[in-house]
């Protein structure tokens, strides 16, 4: 589980997460999601240890994360735009982040074969398409079983039946009790996937709870629906 505790994270004079409080469960998806500039990634960056809070904690599994990186060998991260150097293959890219994680297995085999990749290895990262390096990232993030995967828009550029099989395999990381966490701009995937919803609009928390109580509240069947009411009242609220 990932405890959030009374975030807070100002650049400058611009407060960008004003208190946040939350708890993530593990095997559970839980999406987080917002306009741009809602606080999205700095959330996802103070939980990855990237940017650190200027007040509050957050705890992974009953621990706090301050100045301890350790706990990062437990989190598979799929950024939503990722920059590996550009000469290096793609088997090189991989053999470099086993030695970064000092492992000596193969746990990407699989994956490659699962997500297209196996007759990639030998081609340099700057010559893959798009939808391939977003396939590299998915299996960077699952290839070392972490506990805690974090994704960040996870299907752009894949095309559907990667797609499809992304999901499935969010499904069955979910059943192994992992704690996961997504970001999407496409609600439809969101509602596809999640079970808890954070909606975020200007560095708080609008609604923190189950997908199903968010669309009853709401009146609505569909999550987009749903998410436009949120916007329509905030507009009014203004």
């Amino acid at each position: 589980m990932i405890r959030i505790s009374n975030i807070i994270k100002k650049y400058n004079k611009l407060e960008v997460l004003k208190g946040i409080d939350a708890e993530l469960q593990t095997g559970k998806v839980t999406a987080i999601v917002g306009p741009n500039g809602s606080g999205k990634t700095t959330l996802i960056k103070i939980i990855l240890g990237l940017v650190k809070a200027d007040f509050g904690f957050v705890e992974i599994d009953g621990t706090k994360i301050n100045g301890d990186y350790n706990y990062k060998n437990n989190i598979g991260y799929m950024p939503q735009i990722a920059r590996y150097p550009e000469n290096l293959t793609v088997f090189e890219v991989l053999s470099m982040i086993k030695d970064l994680r000092n492992r000596k297995d193969q746990p990407e085999e699989k994956l490659l074969k699962e997500f297209e990749l196996s007759g990639e290895l030998t081609k340099a990262i700057r010559t893959l398409s798009g939808g391939n390096r977003q396939k590299l990232s998915t299996v960077i993030s699952l290839m070392f079983d972490p506990k805690f995967l974090i994704f960040d828009e996870p299907t752009a550029g894949l095309d559907p039946v990667i797609s499809n099989r992304f999901k499935e395999m969010v499904f069955a990381e979910k059943q192994k009790g992992k704690t996961i966490i997504l970001t999407s701009h496409i609600m439809s995937e969101v509602e596809e996937l999640a079970d808890e919803i954070i909606f975020l609009l200007e560095g708080k928390i609008f609604y923190k709870g189950s997908l199903q109580n968010l669309l009853i509240e709401r009146g609505e069947s569909k999550l987009e629906k749903a998410v436009a009411k949120i916007l329509e009242e905030k507009v009014l609220w203004n």
